[in-house]
């Protein structure tokens, strides 16, 4: 089984990309939602990141987000140590995921793969990527961030320029329907290298 991993900038819309190989019946794994569902329902993570973060980590039971998406953004040590206690419990996860999946391949749709230095866990990297100002407006769209806390967010994640030059594959998300045919012929093509 092929193992790709699909990323990219905030706002790039890489999940609109793995939306796509979904519809076409591909396994996707999404890191970000599979990274809160953990750090809600493993008590050894939690208890990692209250010590990290602190009480108000956690609002009872839920995740408080907003506090520590204020606490890791203005630091990024902070945000370096939180990875450090999530993405291993991740990876695990994803494993156990993969070990039960039959296709020709899987994807784990994950923001920071090279950030992370673990381009090496993936047969292939897709890269999403689109201008910063397409990206810019997506996300005050979709989050109503102000154009200051995404600018932080962009800040704290490598440029894709860097991205491309480590990456196998590259999908410029400006247009949805020419993305559509490319994630059409990736498909076909990694189907055909699985077998």
């Amino acid at each position: 089984m092929i193992v790709v991993g699909l990323t990219g900038g905030i706002g790039s819309g890489k999940s609109t990309v793995a939306g796509m190989f979904k519809d076409l019946g591909v396994p996707v794994y999404d890191s970000d939602f599979e990274a809160k569902r953990l750090m809600t329902t493993s008590t050894e993570l939690k208890n990692a990141i209250i010590e990290l973060l602190g009480d108000k980590a956690y609002e009872g039971e839920i995740l408080n987000r907003n506090f520590i998406a204020n606490k890791i953004f203005e630091n990024p040590e902070t945000l370096q140590k939180l990875n450090k206690i999530v993405h291993p419990a991740v990876r695990a996860d994803f494993l156990e995921w993969t070990s039960n999946q039959e296709a020709p391949y899987v994807i784990q749709e994950t923001a920071l793969i090279f950030e992370n230095d673990a381009q090496d866990n993936y047969d292939y990297v897709i890269l999403v990527k689109a201008p910063v100002d397409f990206r810019l407006k997506r996300v005050i769209e979709r989050d109503g961030s102000s154009k200051q806390e995404v600018l932080g967010r962009m800040k704290n994640q490598m440029s894709d320029d860097k991205k491309e030059a480590l990456s196998n594959i590259c999908i410029d998300n400006i247009d949805l329907e020419i993305t559509e045919k490319r994630v059409a012929e990736l498909h076909q093509r990694l189907v055909r290298q699985a077998d």
